[in-house]
């Protein structure tokens, strides 16, 4: 594949003008908006950046307007709480004077716990047997993973290979293997942030899974309205990780998708909700 046009490094390299406020800009300027993982992943870094010894245990964000990718975005960071074990902060993204997303995230100074399980992780093929040549060779499906590693810089092995070209799936249930485009650096904070960015992408694909529409069906209208994750056990968001996802009701126009995100070994490393809204365009 192509070297990917994104710079993810650069996405997270947010400029800090003030203690608790700083500037990001989109690397997309062709799109329609900015996409909703950047902002989580943007905001996400603001807020580690006013918080020293804890890492984020989990985030609850909402989606309040559309991004202009043309427009610098200006991320308020506000601080909550200052406890023993917890931390928590609170983040506005501005554009235009508006708010467009607004996030609380939560961090922990990590403890010993008598309490330690997990779910198990599904019995999918490894992403080393899902290997180039196995891979379908239609046009739609190789220009469709190329777009994302370009534009996203997201590296996709998707285990149900048939969704991309429109299959539908009985119980809506989608597993696809996922990681940076690039590697990044040994910073724990920076792979938090960048699994966040990555989670937002296709979430939502678990909704229409079970109607045989294709990822990019236009006659739908997606989009992202609120996004919870917690963070479990250490990863590296540049390795592969599995993305198990599944949308347990749709209705009124909106749709719920759990995720539960997995490394090869079968360690859990992060949980995600969000709820979209889901509509036929008219």
């Amino acid at each position: 594949m192509s070297q990917s046009l994104i710079d993810l490094l650069a996405i997270f390299d947010v400029e800090q003008i003030a203690t608790y406020l700083f500037r990001g800009k989109s690397p997309n300027t062709n799109a329609q908006r900015v996409f909703g993982g950047q902002v989580i992943g943007q905001a996400m870094v603001g807020a580690c950046r006013t918080v020293e010894g804890r890492l984020p245990n989990s985030l609850h964000g909402h989606f309040i307007r559309p991004g202009d990718p043309h427009v610098p975005i200006i991320y308020q960071v506000e601080r909550v709480r200052e406890g023993k074990s917890y931390s928590t902060r609170r983040v506005t993204a501005m554009q235009h004077g508006n708010a467009i997303f607004s996030i609380t995230v939560s961090f922990h100074a990590g403890e010993e716990s008598a309490f330690d399980h997990q779910d198990k992780m599904p019995r999918v093929p490894l992403p080393e047997k899902l290997v180039e040549e196995e891979l379908p060779k239609q046009p739609l499906y190789c220009e469709t993973m190329e777009f994302i590693r370009r534009n996203y810089a997201i590296e996709l092995r998707p285990v149900e290979i048939g969704r991309y070209v429109g299959q539908k799936i009985d119980d809506g249930r989608v597993h696809i293997w996922i990681k940076a485009a690039e590697r990044l650096r040994d910073d724990p904070a920076l792979h938090m942030c960048a699994l966040a960015y990555a989670s937002d992408y296709s979430l939502l694909d678990a909704v229409t899974a079970r109607y045989e529409r294709p990822l990019f069906d236009r006659r739908m209208m997606i989009a992202s309205l609120d996004h919870a994750m917690w963070f479990h056990r250490p990863f590296r968001a540049d390795e592969w990780l599995l993305y198990a996802k599944e949308s347990p009701s749709a209705q009124g126009g909106r749709g719920l998708v759990r995720g539960l995100i997995f490394k090869p070994d079968g360690t859990l490393v992060a949980s995600v909700v969000q709820e979209g809204s889901v509509r036929e365009g008219r």
